[in-house]
């Protein structure tokens, strides 16, 4: 029945005059979800709207669930286009897709027109009585509700006739692509992948940088991360994901350093390396799973300690996150089974026994200097031994 889609968006919506930039990246990244879809697409811009319209047959659900992951989209309505040849003919049309929607059922209903064609006779008004009470007698079991309907039938006047009824949601934000790249810190928990996720429906392009430390993490570790990032860039794209060996470098730490600062340190060394991968590739932004309290290196003395070695900025949009809101986003997009695979990662391979909650940093870089004779090189050797893996 439906050949088209009509595509909602919100915040682009109040962009001025830079909102054409907005749609544009939007009707790029909806052509580029569709590509693997089966059918072929037309995607166009009108007055404030996006049009997808399919020329020939098409998987329909296929279709849905592609446009159901691009950010930008907050709402997809599945159309019927029909030729403007007056009211008469319009509401035959109506009529048609009514019944093929809800004939035989018991439902309440509302018409509601938008003339954005001033060339057509008819007020919307008009149209919203005249094509109501046609419904009325030729569907017995559907009655007018003006306040609370279950059906809100839409019909928008352009220079073809639009009639939708069916509202499916989009995930909202904003399109990628129109804020930059930033590369996230991706573990095989399940935190980072939702905070790529969110800093995505930004408009945020994506990298991501995973610490492996074989043989203390396996293959099956690794291979865990790479199914989350997987995962991730059927809403963000394609993810450049740079695999460090992480081993010689925790070993020394290890070996130098305090152990209730283990914690601590490496992470600082994580975040310097994710840092300088970063820089190289042309992100702006480093991007992490943290919320605070969430474990010993995630209260605010520990979070500071981390950043003190960052000069990128670094986003945490979980920071105020319960465990439960991350759960509960995490299946939404579909990472929670994978994240809790018992595969462990670096970061919960040298855990101390009692880590240090409120570390200040000028202990922590005391400590450090206890690296001094070794860091350098072995931070060098690990960057020289990046494995970078395209993503899709």
């Amino acid at each position: 029945m439906f050949q088209a889609f009509l595509i909602k968006y919100g915040e682009i919506g109040v962009k001025g005059k830079n909102r054409y930039v907005f749609e544009d990246a939007l009707v790029k990244r909806i052509k580029e979800v569709l590509r693997p879809v089966e059918g072929h697409f037309q995607v166009t811009k009108d007055q404030g709207r996006i049009y997808v319209e399919a020329e020939g047959a098409f998987d329909y659900e296929e279709a849905v669930e592609a446009l159901r992951r691009v950010f930008g989209i907050v709402s997809i309505c599945p159309v019927v286009i029909v030729e403007d040849h007056g009211l008469e003919a319009l509401t035959q049309d109506v009529l048609h897709y009514v019944g093929e929607m809800y004939a035989g059922q018991e439902k309440t209903f509302k018409v509601h027109t938008r003339r954005a064609n001033k060339k057509f006779p008819v007020e919307s008004m008009e149209v919203n009585a005249e094509i109501g009470g046609r419904i009325l007698e030729a569907y017995p079991g559907l009655t007018v509700d003006v306040h609370h309907p279950d059906i809100m039938l839409y019909i928008e006047l352009r220079s073809q006739i639009y009639i939708y009824s069916e509202v499916i949601p989009g995930p909202g934000g904003m399109p990628l692509g129109t804020n930059g790249r930033s590369m996230l810190l991706l573990s095989g928990g399940i935190d980072s992948p939702v905070a790529g996720y969110m800093v995505a429906k930004r408009g945020v392009c994506i990298d991501a940088v995973y610490f492996h430390a074989p043989p203390y993490t396996s293959e099956r570790a690794k291979q865990k991360v790479v199914d989350l990032a997987m995962r991730v860039a059927m809403y963000t794209g394609p993810i450049r994901l740079h695999v460090i060996n992480f081993t010689d470098i925790q070993m020394y730490i290890y070996d130098q350093c305090p152990h209730d600062e283990l914690t601590i340190i490496m992470r600082r060394y994580m975040m310097r390396i994710a840092e300088q991968i970063a820089k190289d590739t042309g992100c702006l932004a480093l991007i992490t799973g943290e919320s605070i309290g969430q474990v010993a290196s995630q209260t605010v003395a520990s979070l500071a300690a981390t950043n003190d070695v960052c000069t990128l900025p670094v986003f945490r949009p979980l920071i105020a996150f319960d465990k439960e809101d991350i759960v509960t986003v995490a299946k939404q997009i579909g990472t929670y089974e994978t994240s809790i695979l018992p595969y462990e990662d670096c970061c919960t391979t040298f855990v101390a026994k009692h880590p240090v909650t409120k570390p200040k940093v000028e202990q922590i870089r005391r400590s450090e200097k206890a690296l001094a004779e070794k860091i350098d090189e072995m931070v060098a050797e690990a960057l020289a031994g990046d494995e970078v893996l395209e993503i899709r």
